[in-house]
């Protein structure tokens, strides 16, 4: 006999006085206020945990009489009370904060801020590592600081994977289907009550987007969503999982973001005057922009050539209001689609346009390859402000895209750099936080302020010392839970189990614990130090004082080298000299990574220069007073004080790569056995190791006002979202972005003709005091003279390099469109050798940057 099962979940009733909790299960703020997650996890820590810290699940979940009685206890209501009404103070004071902060931008801007992933809490998991997060932390810090911003991403229903590893040490990727009832998640409806959609062409196909909205904080996340009915099943599956499928599948989720976000916001009625693309995955954008621009002016009829635009023009205003971030040093992480790719998904979408397809996919071309179309090309096309994520990463980076400004020296093309910043009230451990409550009244508005830290040095060694041993007494119980239970699982032995945490089971303080948490990505060196096996074996080899080595990440499911990797220390922390002192976590992710980065001893970093773009989960562990050892690369390479922690001078790139390693390995090694160590076991005579603390409170004091996504955010605000929003409103003006399209396009093909020499040979010496006289003569080959500017740089060579410590503009004296002169005068300020140097490059006074043509002459 058939019998249909059928099953209904009983959900319990939150009482009236206390309903607001569902509000805060609603909005993300809670993922970075330890006060809302309280009012959750007092009422029961083990559902809470069980839950994944997930408040929506969690509300689902709890026996309603433990809601009946917190609804019923006054030190609850009076917590619950304080909580909600620093809610909706904090929700509806944006306008206040932005105030407070003295924001240049002008008045109305509104930014909006597209990525392929935003990593906010464990409990919604639409990230994949450290893009995610630092895209969380960008609009943590936007809605704290009252920005007008809207985020943009793409509604993933399997996320990234959930990793386990089995008992020969391999990675397991498990994809498990979210249910958006148990997220903060909440489809967006039009004023007629229906779920808002739109489509994107792709192939043959319109795609329908379902759009849904997530509170974060102050401000709204966009995301979309193409798993509708609407659509055909392999549709449906695009947005399904988190850079998930082939090269196809990723092209049509770049369509969906940067086409379909754009759409999105037009339908919801949202205009933004600044236009963020974070990573070239939505670099469709301007692209939609672009379209949507010249089909608004063919709307409006208008027959005027002051605002008649063509494609170029309508380019040309999109990208004065546009950001580019690049994240990538790594040229495999920059996407690129072949040809017929492109020609496949995208002819559709393409015909739209007003350019043939050989214009349209030349947008996307760049250096030698030139049947591919590359993202970050298209990004950088489609906007006039770039920037990397730290210093030597914008050398990297502008490196790397020379070929987009050919004649223009790397260092002076127009990509910058903004060192990323972390949301410090999300990785901050609630143990610090609630000793600078009581320690430091208002340190929470004082993040920039360095002298306001140097209270740290206030706080006494047994206070902090207490602290930091707490912290680290409840990530040693979770590494121990997590092993066991891992273990367990592939079928150790229980005595091989105890082996493997008898030390993390049984410190009493003299424990040394070594983390290291991020992607395994072969440039990250994982493996660095096991190239001097007997060496690393002797220093953890202390049985009474053990040094504790803990691993943890995720390597990429197609990245076999990353896998490799992870087997091999796997195998590794099961050889006889070290179990239990080299430990591999599985389960990566938001929760282990703020875990570890608050309770270890010392932060490892070990990547091959100069691949590390920033590196913040260094910075995560210094804003919780772990102290870094790491390779001078990355955000290291500026926070790195000399006493804040440790510094890897790094070998040259074009050093053999296993000498390069080797060396790198025995240089750490040193450090740990001469520095490090030393400092963490010499304790003075009330047992404290007040060396390894002086280190701890500089690399905390340090860290925090130069690297929190606070000051990250503004900078963003002083430097390229005001450009942009004031370029922006420049070349919206009817006209202007046509007549500087097509100034650029005159100088374009003029310029291969233009020529310039010294109209007098150059005297080799002149005395102090003197004057020297310089005259250029440029064959203008049509151009005008207000065309173009010419420069004599003046400086030294620095390690084999010409480096210009001033620059003299020579003035234009005579002729017009075919030669015209141009003098100078100099005098030099002192005695000695002088080196200069003659150029000539294109000018406009509505460029975005100096040098955007790409096009420069030197004499």
């Amino acid at each position: 006999m058939n019998i249909t099962e059928f099953t209904i979940e009983v959900k319990p009733q939150l009482p009236e006085s206390i309903a607001g909790l569902a509000e805060l299960a609603e909005n993300l703020l809670y993922s970075w206020q330890g006060s809302i997650r309280e009012l959750f996890v007092v009422l029961d820590r083990e559902l809470w945990i069980s839950c994944h810290h997930n408040p929506t699940l969690f509300l689902r979940r709890i026996d309603e009489s433990r809601l009946a009685a917190a609804a019923e206890d006054p030190e609850y209501l009076e917590q619950y009370k304080q909580v909600m009404t620093w809610f909706y103070n904090y929700c509806n004071s944006g306008a206040k904060a932005l105030a407070e902060s003295k924001s240049p931008l002008p008045q109305g801007t509104m930014v909006a801020y597209f990525c392929a992933e935003f990593g906010f809490h464990e409990s919604f998991p639409i990230y994949s590592g450290g893009l995610g997060i630092l895209a969380g932390d960008h609009c943590k810090a936007a809605s704290d600081m009252g920005i007008n911003f809207i985020a943009v991403g793409l509604l993933y229903h399997e996320g990234y994977f959930t990793q386990t590893i089995d008992a020969e040490g391999n990675q397991i990727a498990q994809y498990g289907y979210q249910s958006f009832c148990d997220s903060p998640v909440k489809p967006v409806f039009d004023s007629a009550g229906e779920p808002v959609h739109i489509s994107v062409p792709i192939a043959d196909d319109q795609v329908s987007l379902r759009l849904c909205t997530v509170s974060i904080g102050r401000i709204q996340l966009i995301l979309l969503d193409s798993d509708v009915s609407e659509n055909r099943p392999d549709n449906r599956l695009i947005t399904r999982q988190l850079y998930g499928g082939d090269n196809k599948t990723r092209l049509q989720q770049e369509m969906v973001l940067g086409i379909g976000g754009v759409r999105a916001l037009a339908a919801l009625g949202i205009v933004p005057t600044v236009w963020h693309i974070n990573e070239g995955h939505a670099a469709f954008s301007s692209v939609e922009r672009t379209r949507q621009l010249l089909q608004r002016n063919a709307e409006a009829g208008s027959k005027s050539s002051d605002s008649c635009l063509d494609f170029d023009g309508a380019l040309e205003q999109v990208a004065s209001s546009t950001l580019f971030t690049t994240h990538t040093p790594i040229e495999a992480g920059h996407d690129r689609f072949d040809r017929p790719v492109i020609e496949h998904y995208c002819s559709a979408y393409l015909r739209d346009l007003p350019i043939d397809l050989e214009r349209s996919f030349a947008l996307g071309q760049s250096g030698e390859n030139r049947q591919q179309f590359n993202m970050t090309a298209l990004a950088l096309r489609g906007s006039r402000f770039h920037n990397a994520v730290s210093r030597i990463h914008g050398a990297v980076a502008s490196a790397m895209e020379q070929s987009m400004w050919r004649q223009i020296p790397a260092a002076e093309n127009p990509i910058s750099y903004i060192t990323n910043g972390v949301h410090v009230r999300s990785f901050m451990h609630k143990k610090w936080a609630a000793l600078f409550d009581i320690k430091l009244p208002n340190w929470r508005q004082q993040q920039d302020n360095s002298d306001y830290w140097t209270a740290l040095n206030n706080i006494d060694n047994r206070t902090w010392w207490n602290t930091h041993c707490e912290i680290k007494h409840s990530l040693l119980v979770e590494i121990a839970t997590r092993l066991q239970r891992q273990h367990q699982r592939n079928g150790l032995s229980q005595a091989m189990i105890e082996r493997c945490t008898r030390y993390i089971s049984h410190s009493n303080g003299d424990l040394l614990l070594i983390g290291f948490a991020r992607r395994f990505a072969s440039y990250k060196r994982a493996g660095l130090l096991f190239l001097e096996l007997e060496r690393l074996s002797a220093l953890v080899s202390d049985t009474k004082r053990p040094v504790i080595f803990v691993f943890a990440g995720k390597a990429h499911p197609d990245d076999e080298p990353g896998r490799a990797l992870i087997k091999q220390l796997y195998e590794r922390s099961l050889e006889p000299q070290f179990i239990g002192r080299i430990i591999l976590l599985e389960g990566y992710d938001i929760a282990l990574g703020r875990a570890l980065v608050s309770g270890c001893d010392i932060w490892l970093n070990t990547p091959e220069y100069p691949l590390e773009a920033c590196g913040t989960s260094g910075i995560k562990a210094a804003i919780n007073g772990v102290v870094n050892l790491s390779i001078l690369d990355g955000w290291w390479d500026e926070g790195f004080t000399g006493d804040n922690g440790w510094g890897v001078a790094p070998h040259a790139p074009d050093y053999d790569p296993d000498y390069r390693d080797r060396q790198e390995a025995i240089d750490i090694l040193d450090i740990l056995q001469n520095q490090a160590i030393p400092a963490w076991r010499q304790r003075d005579n009330n047992g404290y190791p007040s060396r390894w603390l002086a280190l701890s409170r500089a690399s905390m004091s340090s860290t925090i006002t130069r690297f929190s996504a606070q000051r990250m955010i503004w900078d963003y605000i002083k430097t390229p979202y005001l450009a942009a929003a004031n370029q922006g409103a420049r070349l919206a003006s009817p006209g202007t972005a046509q007549n500087l399209a097509n100034w650029k396009k005159r100088v374009t093909e003029m310029w291969p003709g233009v020529r310039a020499h010294c109209v007098a040979q150059p005297v080799p010496e002149i005395h102090l005091r003197d004057t020297l006289s310089l005259a250029v003569a440029v064959n203008l080959n049509g151009l005008n003279p207000e065309d173009i500017l010419v420069e004599c740089l003046v400086g030294d060579f620095a390690q084999e390099q010409f480096v210009a410590d001033s620059c003299v503009r020579l003035v234009h004296q005579t002729g017009e469109h075919f030669q015209a002169r141009f003098e100078m005068d100099w005098t030099p300020g002192d005695c000695g050798l002088k080196q200069y140097r003659l150029r000539v490059y294109p000018y406009h006074q509505l460029l975005s940057h100096p040098f955007e043509l790409g096009l420069m002459l030197w004499l």
